[in-house]
């Protein structure tokens, strides 16, 4: 995947840049929009993520790509003692501190600006590290999985909610009807950022999904890596240790 796939074709900014701009842009419809986009099935496939890392009884929590802050809020029935949501959006980010002094979960979760691709933190020091719908926008893919990696703690758990690409017919035609001109028909309708939901689209039907993706990830240095489909395939769960 690619760096060529970016939001705005026309700018001479890096991908993560672009990234940045674009989630600062929308980040106050973002909730909203992403509930009818979704028809709100990933609110399901959330608290699936938040279930298997429950199992694994973590003291702290990496969340990466944060957003606002809703896996990262989510996470905190697993009773971590801290969790840390990291995203390269200040603007994203600021929704979700609104949402966590809502829900009074301030000594629980620490939102902090960051680079997947330059992790702000010490080599082993989570015991799981989770990421949703935020691969895809990493500027090199390899790099931001080997510095989740690096600071994964040996035997810590990764597990990835991504977009993915339905194989079975009538779900695969129906993803590309839906993907390809209803969802950035949506955007641009409700969306201050014409080009932002155009992307979004794009970049999740060209991204690596299912054994594509296990090989990436076993490449990087992951191990007991697994896909799970959810929803006949528009999206998949990925887990990992190290």
């Amino acid at each position: 995947m690619s760096k060529n796939i970016t939001p705005y074709k026309d700018s001479s900014l890096r991908k993560k840049e672009q990234i940045a701009q674009m989630f600062d842009t929308i980040s106050k419809e973002y909730d909203g929009l992403n509930r009818v986009i979704s028809f709100g099935i990933d609110i399901k496939w959330r608290q699936k993520v938040v279930d298997i890392v429950e199992n694994r009884q973590p003291h702290n929590i990496l969340d990466i790509a944060t957003g606002t802050g809703d896996l990262a809020i989510n996470l905190a029935k697993t009773q971590a003692k801290t969790i840390v949501g990291l995203d390269i959006s200040e603007g994203m980010l600021e929704v979700g501190r609104q949402k966590i002094k809502a829900k009074q979960l301030n000594k629980t979760i620490k939102m902090v600006v960051g680079d997947s691709e330059n992790l702000p933190f010490d080599d082993d020091t989570f015991d799981a590290i989770t990421v949703a719908f935020g691969v895809r926008n990493f500027e090199t893919l390899e790099k931001g999985l080997a510095e989740i990696l690096r600071v994964l703690k040996p035997q810590g758990q990764l597990v990835i909610l991504e977009t993915s690409v339905p194989t079975k017919f009538p779900f695969r035609q129906g993803y590309f009807v839906y993907t390809k001109i209803v969802l950035p028909i949506i955007g641009k309708l409700f969306s201050k950022d014409k080009q932002a939901y155009g992307y979004l689209s794009s970049s999740a039907a060209k991204f690596p999904h299912g054994q594509a993706f296990n090989n990436i990830l076993r490449k990087v240095g992951f191990i007991n890596v697994e896909a799970s489909p959810q929803t006949f395939g528009v999206a998949s769960i990925y887990t990992a240790s190290k």
